[in-house]
């Protein structure tokens, strides 16, 4: 019988390149809102994939629906550095 040994560093030497930089870091901290925004959101539809969407679930929807899209603006708006009076997008 043939015994198989791992080798720690063949299984956790990885070079530096697999590794997210600074810059992809804060990009990812960036967007982060829009993220969980549209995890919201996708949670808000899981709900009603087995059964009849009731009132309730249909007001969760629109407002997580609204909430992804104002993260969205807002992520754009921060990206242009600009940002029109009165909150419009």
């Amino acid at each position: 019988m043939e015994h198989i040994v791992t080798v720690q560093d063949a299984v956790t030497a990885f070079p530096d390149w697999i590794e997210p930089t600074d810059a992809e870091l804060d990009a990812i901290e960036q967007e982060m809102p829009v993220i969980l925004a549209d995890v919201d959101l996708l949670d808000a539809q899981i709900v009603t994939l087995d059964r009849t969407p009731t009132e309730v679930d249909d007001r969760r929807i629109r407002r997580a629906r609204r909430r992804a899209l104002a993260a969205r603006v807002a992520l754009v708006n921060r990206a242009t550095g600009t940002s029109l009076p009165g909150g419009a997008a």
